[in-house]
């Protein structure tokens, strides 16, 4: 994806948002396909370096990855779009405005290593239930589904974050942007107001 380097996120930020989101799409391309193996998933991040996960048996990503273990897990989102009168300059026609989306993603290039036997799958399944649903019953309790699911377990090797809300625009300008996000409370808005406000404190001005 496309990173300027006004919107760039450090590896910091780009695990948090990673820990605060944790659903996205795992790609992976295999060999010689037309197209990549994507798939819609919860995971846990375990730590900096480890991501968990697991899914059914029959889901077509095995074959892709065990023709090659590199893939990438994706997380996108929230998203707003911004109109061109609000990203207009003081002073010129509202109409003049260039619209955009206001949007946070991050990409995980990662290792997969498929975990296939019970014990690992239970480890997998106890983490991800621990993050989750904190106290709920141990999963060994339902050792019959075990042959149907197979775990992932993923190795981070590469970080690659944007967060793209006009960081290359002074605070003026967001801060006028934040007042009509404000304004309108949509789905996605009240993200996006944390990252404007973000960046005004980082900013040291008003």
């Amino acid at each position: 994806m496309l990173i300027r380097p006004w919107d760039a996120a450090g590896e910091e930020q780009a695990l948090a948002h990673v820990r605060a989101h944790p659903f996205g799409q795992l790609i992976a391309s295999g060999r010689g396909r037309d197209v990549p193996v994507v798939v819609p998933t919860q995971f846990l991040l375990a730590g900096d370096r480890t991501v968990l996960l697991h899914l059914a048996r029959p889901n077509p990503v095995w074959a892709a990855i065990e023709e090659n273990p590199r893939v990438l897990l994706s997380v996108a989102g929230p998203w707003v779009y911004v109109p061109g009168a609000w990203r207009a300059e003081p002073g010129t026609d509202p109409r003049a405005g260039v619209p955009t989306t206001y949007y946070s993603a991050v990409q995980l290039v990662c290792h997969a290593e498929i975990v296939a036997d019970a014990d690992g799958k239970l480890e997998i399944l106890r983490a991800q239930l621990a993050d989750l649903e904190p106290g709920a019953a141990d999963p060994a309790g339902l050792s019959r589904l075990l042959p149907g699911i197979r775990g992932l377990r993923l190795t981070v090797e590469e970080i690659r974050g944007t967060f793209k809300y006009d960081g290359h625009k002074d605070a003026g300008h967001r801060a006028r942007v934040a007042e009509s996000l404000a304004g309108r409370g949509g789905p996605g808005d009240e993200a996006a107001l944390r990252h404007l406000t973000r960046a005004a404190s980082e900013d040291g001005r008003p």
